[in-house]
């Protein structure tokens, strides 16, 4: 192969790599098929390793998975049982309140572009399209997910996009926070008369319908003041370095 044909070959992969790297037009039919392989990869990998686990750690595993249901059994009808009651003290003060929380596992499918790591596609059965919804893991805070042509994408934490309502501190100041594209949240909007200080615990106040009150999102490390208001630079619990299973809020009360 001679010199020129050599550099034409060259320059022609470079533009193909280039263009496949900024273009989302480009990147889309890419992306939808390597989600579907990654759907049919994870069923199949999890398929194997459940077959697996069964074969040799059978017995170890019923038992620990029957103290674990005996556990969330117990949680579940603790819980029904308060909010039952809840509800029936609603409708006893003819209050139209009512206290139906929805929580759902949902699994991470991939990246949803090559070069951003706070956008994920998430595989949820019967997704509405019509809302925000609270996203965690664990009892930590995680992002949002919002959908784009019909499915379910997440902007973790560090999305720029990716806002919600908090409270901070013993003073349950109020603000928004919200990704800066880097490991840090920023919290704005927070009145100046409040008194934040640096160390203090940033929870979800449950005032935007799309997380529970007291989710945890991480701590004060700085404080500054702008335009009759207080920003606080937030330091968050969840770092989103390996994103898999998350929980999915349908819905709050």
């Amino acid at each position: 192969m001679n010199k020129g044909l050599l550099g034409f070959f060259s320059i022609f992969i470079a533009l193909f790599v280039g263009a496949l790297y900024y273009t989302n037009i480009i990147q889309s039919p890419f992306i939808y098929a390597l989600n579907t392989i990654n759907i049919k990869y994870h069923n199949t990998t999890e398929l194997i390793t459940k077959t697996i686990d069964k074969h040799f750690f059978q017995a170890e595993y019923i038992s620990d998975l029957e103290e674990e249901l005996q556990k969330y059994e117990n949680n579940h009808l603790v819980m029904q049982q308060l909010a039952s009651e809840v509800n029936d003290f609603f409708r006893y003060q003819n209050s139209k309140f009512k206290s139906n929380p929805k929580v759902e596992l949902v699994r991470a499918i991939s990246y949803k572009e090559f070069a951003n790591h706070n956008r994920v596609w998430l595989e949820v059965i019967d997704y509405n399209s019509s809302k925000v919804y609270g996203l965690t893991y664990k009892e930590l805070v995680a992002g949002i997910v919002i959908p784009e042509n019909g499915r379910a994408v997440a902007l973790l934490n560090r999305d720029i996009k990716s806002t919600y309502a908090v409270s901070i501190g013993s003073s349950k100041a109020h603000g928004v926070a919200h990704g800066n594209n880097s490991d840090k949240l920023i919290v704005k909007y927070i009145p100046a008369w409040f008194t934040l200080r640096v160390g203090d615990e940033v929870v979800t106040s449950g005032l935007d319908n799309i997380f529970f009150k007291g989710l945890k999102v991480g701590v004060v490390e700085s404080i500054t003041k702008s335009q009759g208001y207080q920003n606080a630079i937030i330091d968050p619990y969840y770092k989103s370095n390996d994103p898999n299973y998350f929980y999915m809020i349908r819905e709050v009360k």
